[in-house]
C-alpha cells in the first residue's frame, strides 16, 4: 500500500480507537490492520502505538507521527480538490499557422493570461503541421482540411476565400472577367498542395477547376499575402487574412460572380480524453469566444 494509504490506515486506527473498529469503517480485516501498522512502524523505525489487551495510547513519537499525517492527507485531499475543480496552472503548449497566430491566438493570449496567472503558455507559430504528440504540444490551431485522426477537433470560426490582386498588377496586366482568363494571368499557388491542382469557381450551377500557371510558390499564407501585395501575381486566400488589405484598397477582389462560396476552417485541434487537463478545456474555449467576436465584424 502507497504511503498516504498507511497514513490514513494509522489515522483510522488512532481515532477509532482500536484495530477492530479500524478494519470495519475501512473494509479490511483487523489482522490486516495490524500488520500495516506494524509496518509502518517497521519502516519508520519507532513504535507509534503502544498496546494492551484492551486499549491502544500513541507514543510520543505516535503523537508526532499522527499530527503530520492529518496534514500531509489534508493536502492531498486539497491537492485533488483543485485539480477537480479546474484550477488552470503549468504550461500550454500552443501551436498556430502563421496568418491565425499573428491574427488572433496572438491578440487573444493577454486576457488569457490575466484570467491565468499561475499558467506560462509556449506558442510556436509556424504553418508547419505541428504533429501533437510527438512534438508535446497541447493544443494546433490549423487552417483548412484536417487529416482524420484520434485527436479531438473544435471548429472555431469559417471564412471564405477570394481571389485577390493588388492595383498596380490590374493596371499593368488588366483584370480578369471570366475564370478563364486566369490562364493569361501570373497566379500564385501554395507548394503543399497538390501540384498542378486550379482553382474552383461556379459555372452554370456546378463548381470546376480553373487550370492555372505562375511563377511562385510559397508554403504560407503570411508570404503569399506579401506577394500579391507586392503585384507579383493573383492570389486565393482566406477572406479574414486580407479583409484589411481590402477594406483599404490595397488588394481588390476578383471574379465575384463565379466564388463557389467554399469555406476554410480554422479548427483547434488537441489532446482530449476523459481526464483533459482543465489548462486545454480553459484555453480551446477561450479561443472559440474571442474568433466567434472577432468574426463578427469579418464579411
Amino acid at each position: 500500500m502507497e504511503r498516504s494509504g498507511e497514513m490514513e490506515v494509522f489515522i483510522k486506527v488512532v481515532q477509532e480507537g482500536g484495530f477492530s473498529a479500524a478494519a470495519r469503517g475501512l473494509g479490511l480485516t483487523p489482522s490486516g490492520v495490524s500488520k500495516l501498522v506494524a509496518r509502518l512502524e517497521a519502516r519508520l523505525g519507532t513504535r507509534l502505538l503502544a498496546r494492551s489487551t484492551r486499549v491502544i495510547r500513541l507514543t510520543e513519537e505516535g503523537e508526532a507521527y499522527y499530527a503530520a499525517a492529518l496534514r500531509a492527507l489534508k493536502a492531498i485531499e486539497e491537492a485533488e480538490h483543485v485539480a477537480a475543480a479546474g484550477t488552470v496552472r503549468g504550461q500550454l503548449s500552443v501551436t498556430a499557422s502563421v496568418p491565425v497566430g499573428t491574427m488572433f491566438v496572438a491578440p487573444a493570449l493577454p486576457a488569457f493570461l490575466a484570467r491565468h496567472p499561475e499558467l506560462t503558455v509556449d506558442l510556436s507559430i509556424t504553418d508547419d503541421v505541428v504533429n501533437l504528440l510527438a512534438q508535446k504540444a497541447d493544443v494546433a490551431i490549423r487552417v483548412g482540411d484536417l487529416v482524420d485522426s484520434s485527436l479531438m477537433v473544435k471548429k472555431l470560426a469559417e471564412s471564405p476565400r477570394v481571389v485577390v490582386a493588388a492595383p498596380a498588377y490590374l493596371a499593368a496586366r488588366g483584370v480578369p472577367q471570366r475564370p478563364e482568363d486566369l490562364e493569361r494571368h501570373n497566379c500564385l499557388r501554395f507548394n503543399f498542395r497538390r501540384p498542378g491542382r486550379g482553382w474552383p469557381f461556379a459555372r452554370d450551377g456546378q463548381v470546376v477547376e480553373q487550370a492555372l500557371s505562375g511563377s511562385l510558390l510559397v508554403n504560407n499564407g503570411e508570404s503569399m499575402k506579401q506577394m500579391v501585395l507586392a503585384g507579383v501575381g493573383i492570389a486565393r486566400l482566406a477572406r479574414f487574412h486580407v479583409a484589411a488589405e481590402i477594406a483599404h484598397g490595397e488588394l481588390v477582389v476578383l471574379l465575384e460572380a463565379f466564388n463557389p462560396r467554399d469555406l476554410e476552417a480554422i479548427s483547434a485541434v488537441y489532446l482530449g480524453g476523459e481526464h483533459m487537463p482543465s489548462r486545454i478545456r480553459a484555453f480551446v474555449d477561450h479561443m472559440a469566444g474571442y474568433m466567434a467576436r472577432a468574426f463578427a465584424g469579418v464579411d
